[in-house]
């Protein structure tokens, strides 16, 4: 992709006299910006345009073009194709809007162009895209109106808008950037390109990206996964309120959704998920210019109790620690600090504090080599010179491998020293919660990179002997297995479940219960009948003969009322078992990262409570691992008020057996084992009921 960010020759087909349009627009910011290769307007109206000799055609330009950025009508983008390709041009930035994002007939000219690029062995980027910037190159191909300052930052999005204000917000501030992508409808070059582009940049140190849609996930976690172990990678997604409003019949479909699994993804592949725009360049400015903490422990130094608190108690929330000095680092601290200052951690060096004495204390603190990272906190009172406190910051973080992060509140009288410390590469943040959730994103990427090698377990074997079931199914064309079917298959993953027994009347069921011994659960059997609690299909503890009778009337006469239309093809007689922690584990399908795995708390609560998690599927040992202890009941699993501990190392196997499920039938569409019942630690797990909805191949 050398073409599109350091091309040595330019041509603007479109390129426009008129002020205000786009083709003159993008002309301009070429030569205003000063690109070093040939530019050669297209215009076959034109002779010259903004003193550069214009041509009617690319094709009858005299020398080589690298990259052709074409700025015309949309029919006829197809035709300035074919130049390109009689031209041997084999990169192209395709400005032109009025494609994909305008309805049918917009889509049908995307879908020529894009094929006959690809027959052309043309790669493009866009179309209705803004335009690339490469600072270091000094191209400025984009209408956007200014050009970013030279830095490490590589920025893409599918937003042109969302470039032009990340732009805006990035001029005046003097942030930074290597490169400026914008991607439009990634009919051609995708997010995973420019991934893989700027991951094999020299000029780019951190990755940023907006992405509204991933057309291909598999690909984009393994390429994510590969890339963000070279680079951060920061990326917020938008178009994530939940699809789960679908017509879902399990509990797993109906809490799954865009978000789920986009958060998956991103947590397995290493991507940094951020919600705003402001955490966007909160963290890149933290990542492209401070070392990262090789470890969670933080020192604050503040001339506020406040705002001191505040950091306390953010870094409390995010998994960090604020741990006091060594005794003769507070001794020393003693004698230059005021008798009522804070000589702990946050140190308060108190209001009255001046650049001297911020200086001192940052020297005292950071010889405490148990620090991996300080935040030092101002507040503009009338002693404290900003400019000389942040000159004397700066100056130290020059000479550190620690992440040094300021937040000097305020707005006029700070400002100058805050461009000051970002200029010597120390980001200045408005208050000190988004400096702590910067370097505690830092420091979650340090964990990630230095992660060992996944583990990935496979249960081989189990496959056959479920098979004959889903061949069953799919030849009867249902959409669904029968509890029995469901029983079987579970049986075959080698989950325990309690012994079981079908019955069609009433002294079946009754001879069923004195089988098993008492007391016995009852539950409906009917292809129509999803959730059976829902509906009194599911009668408990039933300690008798009588209970047992009368529990098998009271159910098949009720559902017969409430849906006269089921099948009713009996009851199933359960062993009673109650001993333990209830969970619930499901597969539910995404329609672009293929099968997930939920788990959460089971019961009937949970779609209520929706403390659950995710993870796309193959699962590791250590995505099970992560996925039960990132739930917030997962305390009860470790035992409260004396309780013993659960069966933790059994959920754990559970999760990957599931996720093996999933992987060798693909035609799994939801599935819930709802309640999990979790006994204690070295008892195992035990499927008290579950349901598995089928579809496709």
């Amino acid at each position: 992709m050398n073409n599109f960010f350091n091309p040595k020759s330019i041509a603007v087909i479109g390129a426009s006299k008129t002020p205000g349009k786009v083709g003159y627009d993008i002309l301009k910011n070429l030569i205003q910006y000063e690109f070093e290769g040939k530019i050669y307007p297209i215009n076959p109206g034109a002779d010259n345009i903004l003193g550069k000799k214009a041509y009617p055609s690319v094709i009858d330009v005299p020398e080589n073009i690298d990259l052709a950025v074409i700025v015309v009508p949309p029919k006829s983008v197809l035709d300035v194709i074919n130049q390109c390709g009689a031209k041997h041009i084999d990169s192209a930035i395709i400005i032109t809007a009025g494609f994909r994002e305008s309805g049918i007939e917009g889509l049908k000219l995307e879908t020529e162009i894009v094929n006959k690029a690809k027959e052309l062995g043309i790669r493009f980027i866009g179309p209705n895209c803004l335009g690339v910037i490469d600072t270091h190159s000094k191209m400025n191909a984009s209408f956007a109106a200014g050009m970013p300052a030279k830095g490490s930052i590589g920025f893409f999005s599918q937003s042109g808008a969302l470039c032009l204000a990340v732009l805006d917000r990035a001029l005046p501030d003097e942030i930074g950037f290597s490169k400026f992508i914008s991607m439009g409808n990634k009919s051609d070059i995708s997010d995973i390109d420019i991934m893989l582009a700027l991951a094999d940049d020299e000029n780019t140190k951190v990755i940023l990206g907006y992405i509204e849609g991933i057309s291909d996930g598999k690909s984009f976690m393994e390429v994510a996964a590969k890339v963000s172990k070279k680079k951060p990678v920061i990326i917020l997604k938008s178009g994530v309120t939940s699809s789960g409003a679908k017509a879902a019949s399990s509990h797993t479909g109906a809490l799954a959704g865009r978000e789920a699994a986009f958060d998956a993804a991103f947590k397995q592949c290493g991507i940094i998920r951020v919600t705003t725009i402001n955490d966007l360049f909160n963290y890149a400015l933290a990542f492209a210019n401070q070392p990262l903490p090789k470890g969670p422990d933080m020192a604050i130094i503040t001339n506020s109790g406040g705002p001191g608190i505040l950091a306390a108690d953010a870094c409390d929330k995010a998994g960090l620690q604020l741990i006091p000095l060594h005794k003769e680092l507070v001794d020393e601290l003693r004698t230059f600090l005021p008798p009522v200052a804070s000589f702990y951690n946050p140190i308060d060096i108190l209001g009255d504090s001046g650049a001297e004495r911020y200086e001192k204390a940052l020297i005292t603190v950071l010889k405490d080599e148990r620090i991996n990272g300080v935040l030092v906190l101002l507040t503009p009172t009338a002693t404290v010179n900003v400019d000389e406190t942040s000159l004397a910051i700066a100056n130290i973080a020059k000479t550190i491998d620690r992440p040094l992060l300021t937040s000097f509140m305020g707005k006029k009288s700070i400002e100058a020293g805050a461009k000051m410390l970002l200029k010597n590469g120390v980001p200045n943040y408005n208050y000190p919660e988004e400096a702590v959730s910067a370097i505690s994103a830092m420091y979650r990427y340090h964990l990630w990179i230095n992660r060992p090698e996944k583990k990935y377990l496979s249960y081989e074997g189990l496959k056959d002997k479920a098979q004959g079931i889903f061949n069953n199914a799919k030849k009867e064309n249902r959409d669904r297995l029968t509890e029995l079917e469901v029983h079987d298959v579970l049986n075959a993953y080698g989950f325990t479940m309690p012994r079981s027994l079908f019955a069609r009347t009433s002294e079946e069921a009754v001879a069923a219960a004195k089988g098993i011994g008492y007391p016995v659960v009852m539950k409906i059997i009917s292809p129509q009948i999803i959730h059976k609690s829902d509906i009194g299909g599911v009668k408990v503890n039933l300690k008798n003969k009588k209970e047992v009778e009368n529990a098998f009337f009271e159910i098949t006469t009720k559902i017969k009322n409430i849906m006269p239309h089921a099948h009713i093809y009996g009851v199933l007689i359960q062993e009673m078992v109650s001993a333990g922690k209830e969970v619930i584990m499901g597969i539910t399908k995404d329609p672009q990262f293929g099968h997930m795995i939920m788990f959460g708390l089971g019961g009937i609560y949970v779609e209520v409570l929706k403390d659950v998690s995710f993870r796309i599927v193959p699962l590791s040992q250590e995505d099970a691992y992560e996925m039960i202890r990132e739930t917030k009941t997962f305390p009860l699993l470790r035992g409260v008020r004396g309780e013993a501990e659960a069966d933790i190392e059994a959920i754990e196997k559970s999760i990957l057996i599931l996720s093996q499920m999933a992987i060798d039938f693909p035609q799994i569409i939801e599935a819930d084992i709802n309640p999990l019942l979790v006994r204690k630690r070295g008892q195992g797990v035990v499927a008290i009921d579950a349901r598995f909805a089928i579809g496709g191949d």
